[in-house]
C-alpha cells in the first residue's frame, strides 16, 4: 500500500512540473503561437526553475569602456545645479570683467565675441556626450524592461499554478468530507448493530 501511495506520489509530481511547462506554454500562446514568440523552451525551464530577477546596473556598468563612463560623468555633471550655478557665476564675472572693470583695457569687449565662441565649443562638444549618455541610458531601460518582463511572466506561472494547487486541495477537500461522512455513517451502523 505504501509504494503504492509512494508511485502515485512521484506521477502527481511529474504531472504538477508538466503541467507548469504546459501552463507556461498555456499563458505565452494567450496572444501569440510560442513559435512566433520570441522565448524558447530553454527560457521556460530557465523561468520555472531558476532565478530571474538581476540588477541591470551592476551587469550593464561593467561592460562600460573609460570613454562611456567619462562621458556618463560629462553629463552627470552638465545637468546639474552645481554646474548651473557655477557657469552662471563664470558668464557673470565674464561679463562685469569685461564690461565695468576691464573696460578700457578688455580682452573681449561688448558684444563678447570670445565668450560667444566658448558657448558655442562647449555646447558642440557637450550635445555628442549627452546624447552617448542617453543611448546608454536607454539601452538600460530596454534591459529593465526585459527583465521586469521575465519577472512578471514568472510571477504569473507561480500564481496560475498556485491557483491549480488550491483548485486540487478544495476538490480533495470535498472528496476527503464525502469519505468522512460515509465513514461516520457506517461506524453509526456498526455501532447500532454492536448495539442490538
Amino acid at each position: 500500500m505504501k509504494a503504492a501511495k509512494e508511485i502515485l506520489f512521484m506521477k502527481n509530481e511529474d504531472t504538477m512540473y508538466n503541467s507548469k511547462e504546459e501552463l507556461v506554454k498555456q499563458i505565452l500562446q494567450k496572444g501569440k503561437t510560442l513559435k512566433d514568440s520570441n522565448i524558447d523552451e530553454e527560457l521556460i525551464h530557465e523561468l520555472i526553475s531558476g532565478k530571474v530577477s538581476k540588477n541591470i546596473n551592476n551587469s550593464h556598468d561593467e561592460n562600460f569602456t573609460l570613454g562611456q563612463r567619462t562621458a556618463d560623468k560629462i553629463a552627470t555633471f552638465g545637468g546639474s545645479w552645481t554646474f548651473i550655478i557655477s557657469f552662471g557665476v563664470v558668464l557673470t564675472i565674464w561679463i562685469i570683467g569685461n564690461a565695468v572693470i576691464l573696460s578700457s583695457k578688455a580682452f573681449d569687449p561688448y558684444p563678447f565675441v570670445f565668450l560667444n565662441l566658448i558657448l558655442s565649443c562647449l555646447a558642440a562638444i557637450q550635445a555628442p556626450i549627452i546624447m552617448m549618455a542617453q543611448n546608454r541610458q536607454s539601452e538600460r531601460d530596454r534591459l529593465t524592461a526585459a527583465n521586469d518582463y521575465l519577472i512578471n511572466l514568472k510571477s504569473e506561472i507561480i500564481i496560475e499554478d498556485l491557483h491549480k494547487k488550491i483548485d486540487i486541495l478544495m476538490e480533495q477537500q470535498q472528496d476527503n468530507k464525502g469519505i468522512q461522512e460515509l465513514l461516520l455513517k457506517t461506524v453509526e451502523e456498526l455501532r447500532k448493530q454492536l448495539g442490538k
